[in-house]
């Protein structure tokens, strides 16, 4: 699945996404990336978002979603999801993560970003 990268994120105080320097792609094309977060003032559901690309930087591909808890406290997250066929393989990788709020604005649900990484991993065999 290719993903639109969001605009830059300015995390606000006390809010930040971090992703590890390592990633792992198994032989089925499943990606493993993780890092950690930490968010505030969430009115409606956050989601940890992760997109990865590699020779092409202006095509990414989404690497699953995961459900954040916003109580202040530092967390882990870590997403799995399967790239096409050969289109991930072990090297480097640049990785984008996000925490992107669903906020009801007059009853429509539109994305809030937190926060947002961007950086190079190294994928291994995994």
């Amino acid at each position: 699945m290719l993903c639109a990268a969001p605009g830059p994120a300015a995390a606000a105080p006390g809010e930040s996404i971090t992703v590890d320097p390592t990633g792992k792609v198994a032989e089925d094309g499943t990606v493993t990336l993780s890092g950690t977060y930490r968010c505030t003032r969430a009115a409606g559901p956050v989601f940890i978002t992760s997109s990865i690309s590699q020779s092409r930087l202006d095509t990414r591909r989404s690497i699953g979603s995961s459900q954040a808890l916003c109580d202040g406290a530092e967390h882990r997250w870590e997403n799995t999801g399967k790239a096409p066929s050969n289109s991930v393989k072990p090297g480097k990788a640049n990785v984008e993560a996000t925490l992107m709020e669903l906020r009801l604005t007059k009853g429509l649900p539109l994305p809030f970003f937190h926060a947002a990484q961007r950086q190079d991993v190294a994928l291994s065999k995994g």
